[in-house]
């Protein structure tokens, strides 16, 4: 009689073990599956397209993969409900009664079954499925293209299961309107999410952050957010004598001057003030009009970004152009150099003053002409209302006010108060820009 029971514990412990086996092996199974799910699925498109570019065929694999899931999510769901069944009846059958006579004198093996199931749960749960997880989130590329020629050949075997689930899915599908095609069209919010988690984690440089914001914001900035107004243009007209024009010459800090016919609405080019020099010392009574001096100016139009400006400066060989709006009146002019400056920032010595100057921790001053997004960048605002009205913050303040503004009068908008301190005529020269009251006591 003891031998015999002898032999059932023998028995018992080789169920076990071969039990315990089997419920390795689908763990593993398991795990691949939820690896190669989590890993396939959260793969990024354009860095599996420079690894397909480098030679490693299998992220075409993926790629394709990503674009048709229906096949591969069948297999996925097939694998995991398949070992999930399996493990539940081969995991309770083994461990219960070894649990049942681990308990046998305690008089709890009642309990033996909901210990066995919350056992194999746990063991699924952390091994076939957390760590897994966790483990293709680190890396999802590198694991989707070691994942998915298995996976490709699991699809494979499982062809005729997955041809009657797939086909009973895209008719649910079709019926229901809804598109099985993913889209993975990329939007310039998502460039700028990108840019701007590789500053956070120290990928990107300060600097380099900053110029590529720069670079996209040349898209969204028109030319007159720009330019040198119409109101700061220093001219002369084509029957001025020399000694006015090297007078004008001494009074603008720039090196372009238009020459005109009888006003700025006739402007018939430029000439340039080194050329104009060197011609002048040589022949002192060299004429405005004279070829060798007087250059062709560049028009175009008020509405171009800063992106098309920089675009038509390359393609017609310039690098000065005067701005004209639908009326063919001329309201400005820009360079070059007030394109690049805009990318570069601070890398690109101007000569004019900053417009944006920061008093202290609160406060900063602020000229009326400063286009919206330096603003927007100097004070960390997300968006001006009704932005698509006006271009400076000049045009926020009058939009705002609905009045010719004038001395002391403030707009509060966000978290700051906007008040006019300085006017030319009708124009806003300066506002002093300063944290709302409310903003400064919460800091303190």
């Amino acid at each position: 009689m003891l031998q015999s029971s002898r032999w059932q514990q023998i028995f018992l412990f080789m169920s076990i073990l071969e039990a315990v086996f089997i419920l390795f092996l689908l763990i593993l199974v398991s795990g691949f599956v939820s690896a190669a799910e989590l890993a396939l699925a959260s793969s990024r498109k354009i860095k599996l397209q420079v690894m397909a570019k480098e030679g490693d065929a299998r992220a075409l694999d993926v790629l394709n993969m990503q674009e048709h899931p229906g096949s591969f999510i069948t297999v996925v769901q097939i694998g995991l409900n398949a070992v999930a069944v399996l493990g539940g009846i081969i995991g309770e059958a083994a461990v219960r009664p070894f649990l049942s006579n681990l308990l046998a004198g305690t008089g709890l093996q009642t309990a033996a079954s909901v210990l066995a199931f919350m056992f194999v749960t746990s063991v699924f749960i952390l091994f076939a499925d957390l760590m897994p997880k966790r483990f293709a989130m680190i890396n999802p590329e590198r694991v989707a293209v070691r994942a998915v020629r298995p996976v490709m050949l699991l699809i494979f075997v499982l062809k005729p299961l997955i041809f009657l689930f797939d086909g009973m899915a895209n008719l649910i599908f079709k019926s229901l309107k809804i598109s099985t095609v993913r889209s993975d069209g990329l939007t310039s919010e998502d460039i700028y999410a990108v840019v701007d988690a590789g500053a956070q984690a120290g990928v990107l440089k300060q600097q380099e952050h900053y110029l590529i914001e720069n670079i996209f914001d040349m898209q969204e900035r028109t030319v007159t957010s720009t330019m040198s107004a119409r109101e700061y243009l220093v001219y002369v007209d084509k029957g001025d004598d020399n000694e006015t024009v090297l007078k004008k010459m001494d009074e603008t800090p720039h090196s372009k001057i238009l020459v005109c016919n009888g006003g700025l609405e006739k402007v018939i080019g430029y000439i340039e003030s080194h050329t104009f020099l060197t011609h002048y010392l040589k022949e002192p009574n060299i004429n405005l009009t004279d070829r060798r001096v007087l250059r062709k100016a560049l028009f175009i139009p008020d509405t171009l970004s800063l992106y098309e400006v920089l675009e038509t400066f390359k393609n017609a060989g310039e690098d000065f152009a005067v701005i004209i709006n639908e009326y063919a009146l001329v309201v400005g002019v820009i360079t070059l150099k007030d394109v690049m400056s805009i990318v570069m920032g601070d890398l690109v010595a101007t000569e004019e003053e900053p417009q944006i100057i920061r008093r202290n921790e609160t406060s900063w001053l602020i000229d009326g002409a400063t286009p919206l997004e330096d603003v927007m960048r100097a004070l960390d605002i997300a968006a001006f209302p009704h932005s698509e009205n006006y271009e400076t913050l000049s045009g926020f303040m009058m939009y705002s006010l609905r009045k010719i503004p004038k001395k002391t009068d403030f707009v509060v908008f966000d978290k700051y108060k906007f008040e006019i301190i300085d006017t030319d005529n009708l124009k806003i020269d300066q506002l002093l820009v300063s944290l709302h009251q409310d903003v400064i006591e919460k800091k303190e």
